[in-house]
């Protein structure tokens, strides 16, 4: 089961970064076709086609920067509940008044 929900993940994540990357493309393309006919420049589109892809490619760094980050931060967090604080594996060899207080 766990095998079907990394590949259920993965396909959503695909599907994301597809959906990041077209719909700003598709709406700086709409835009220039619109502006071009509306103004009579039709080589605005070709600008716009770029400003899209641009934002795009924006998007899906930011995204992939995020997601990146969110297993890092996992990775790091899983580690360090592994490995004992320092304070817990002195506080058996060494007592100190403080730590006799708590206890």
């Amino acid at each position: 089961m766990k095998y079907k929900k990394s590949v259920y993940r993965s396909l959503a994540l695909i599907t994301q970064f597809g959906i990041n990357m077209l719909v700003p493309i598709f709406l700086c393309v709409a835009a220039g076709v619109y502006i071009g006919r509306r103004f009579e420049i039709n080589w605005i589109t070709i600008p716009m086609f770029a400003i899209g892809a641009l934002a795009g490619f924006r998007n899906i760094f930011i995204m992939a920067k995020k997601i990146y980050s969110d297993e890092a931060s996992s990775r790091h967090s899983s580690i360090s509940a592994k490995q004992p604080d320092n304070e817990e594996m002195f506080s058996s060899h060494q007592s100190t008044p403080e730590k006799q207080k708590k206890r």
